[in-house]
């Protein structure tokens, strides 16, 4: 990491859609000069459309809006969707959109999956949530459980920076916004990023260091949980010296194969005291996490193959003792309330026949790092998108 701690910043924990949408759009609607947006997700749903209206707005006003999309994760927009934003003013870039294969999506790996916005150079937000529905309560059973931040002060230059480069290529002129880096509140902010560069383990790292450091008490809340080596071997280790470490993992997931593989670690980490919690009452989608009294992670990476390997992921890192009381209470609550404790003598239960199974994934995560780089990493850039469609026309077909 070649970045540096900063202070003076205002930090704001964000729960589920239903905080993060009013504050990140209602910023959006304010914007004066410059809109940077990166997403994995954007659906056609009632989010997606909210979404679409204040981008036009605000390009409409003047505002220069540049929203950069994962190539697999938005590969389902109308092309009328699309269109009436650029028509608009709104610069629309693909990451590594490829062409599907008998009507599969061929992308799968190394994806653009950071969720980022700067306005004006003055307020950012990250953390890993997407513009979808489902990120809202009113969605249904399968409503995902996420979390975001909204930060101001001098480290917003430093998620500024890293949006300009991802869109280097197609910013034409760079963006002229000047980061404003007055003082704004009391927390020290780090943004650490993933990326098949010379950041390919930062965010890793960034965990590796937090939890080496731990006295008291480690708490990850994390959907897809299947680290590394290295990580499973400092969870153990922290336990063994004291520390209560404690992880929420999904115990809904919205994906069935995302628990059974978390669940062939399970043993190793049961055994030497580390607690497993699973959220039940919805999909967990989160990936937060904290340390002590002080330090914590928000943001897009998961702790599995895909995000600490492949993805392009964001995590801002907050020392600020009122932030970390205020997301161990929430996560706390979480734990006591809403999950389901995992005992070492409920896992053993069938172990017999799970024994293979067990020693395979626990390998698999010491040798994956290595398994990764046969994988081809190719070039990390976006592409212009620019429907040429009767925009109109087609979102009028695509609502009736």
């Amino acid at each position: 990491m070649n970045r540096s701690w900063v202070d003076g910043n205002q930090v704001e924990l964000l729960i589920n859609g239903e905080q993060y949408y009013p504050r990140v759009f209602e910023a959006m609607a304010q914007a004066q000069e410059e809109i940077l947006l990166e997403t994995f997700i954007i659906f056609d749903d009632k989010v997606g459309q909210q979404l679409r209206q204040v981008l036009i707005h605000a390009a409409r006003r003047g505002v220069r809006v540049e929203l950069a999309v994962d190539g697999y994760g938005t590969a389902d927009l109308p092309d009328g969707f699309i269109a009436s934003m650029t028509e608009a003013g709104v610069c629309f870039h693909a990451f590594d959109p490829q062409p599907r294969l008998a009507g599969m999506r061929t992308n799968l790996f190394r994806r653009l999956h950071r969720k980022i916005v700067v306005v004006d150079g003055k307020r950012a937000f990250i953390g890993g949530i997407n513009y979808s529905a489902d990120h809202l309560g009113d969605y249904g059973p399968m409503a995902k459980q996420d979390y975001a931040v909204e930060v101001t002060g001098p480290v917003v230059a430093q998620l500024h920076a890293a949006s300009q480069r991802l869109m280097a290529p197609v910013l034409q002129p760079p963006s002229a916004v000047r980061p404003a880096l007055q003082r704004t509140g009391p927390a020290s902010a780090l943004f650490v990023e993933r990326d098949n560069g010379r950041h390919r383990t930062d965010i890793e790292l960034s965990y590796l260091q937090g939890i080496r450091a731990a006295r008291t008490r480690i708490m990850v809340a994390n959907a897809y949980f299947f680290p590394g080596y290295r990580l499973l071997r400092e969870l153990r280790n922290a336990a063994r010296r004291g520390v209560e470490v404690t992880l929420i993992l999904q115990g809904q997931p919205d994906m069935r194969w995302v628990r059974a593989l978390s669940r062939l670690l399970y043993n190793y980490l049961l055994r030497d005291g580390v607690h497993i919690h699973e959220y039940c009452q919805r999909p967990l989608h989160g990936k937060v996490a904290l340390v002590d009294d002080e330090w914590a992670t928000v943001g897009s990476s998961n702790l599995d193959p895909l995000s600490l390997s492949f993805n392009l992921e964001a995590n801002l890192l907050i020392r600020d003792r009122a932030f970390n009381r205020q997301l161990h209470q929430h996560l706390a609550t979480l734990a006591s309330e809403q999950c389901k404790a995992v005992t070492l003598e409920r896992m053993i239960r069938g172990y017999w026949w799970r024994a293979p199974l067990i020693f395979a994934g626990f390998h698999l995560t010491r040798y994956f790092p290595r398994i990764a780089g046969w994988f081809p990493a190719h070039r990390q850039k976006l592409r212009s998108v620019q429907p040429e469609i009767d925009a109109h026309r087609d979102l009028h077909e695509g609502n009736t």
